[in-house]
């Protein structure tokens, strides 16, 4: 048989490829942690409302982030912008 027909796999070249094939996961995931992380949904994406959805609103979510008083706004850890502990949105889960 012919070499050029039946490539062979060195351990050098089986390494060489396992590195560059991690540092290439390494680095995708990096750069999509910190999109992730900087960029938050805007209101209108997330349905955001004023309002709570039956007894569903922001103050007991675990993504809302209380204002200086309890009925100052406060944030979200999802949503951009000030939010009512009164609000409520898709990205609502029930504290614990």
């Amino acid at each position: 048989m012919n070499d050029a027909n039946n490539p062979r796999f060195t351990r050098r070249a089986v390494l060489k490829g396992a590195v560059l094939l991690a540092t290439a996961v390494t680095a995708l995931s990096g750069a999509t942690q910190q999109a992730l992380a900087g960029n938050k949904a805007s209101k209108a994406a997330m349905q955001y409302r004023d309002k709570p959805n039956g007894k569903k609103e922001c103050s007991n979510c675990i993504q809302f982030v209380p204002g200086k008083t309890p009925k100052a706004m406060g944030s979200c850890k999802v949503v951009a912008g000030k939010i009512s502990p009164h609000g409520w949105c898709l990205a609502y889960a029930p504290k614990s």
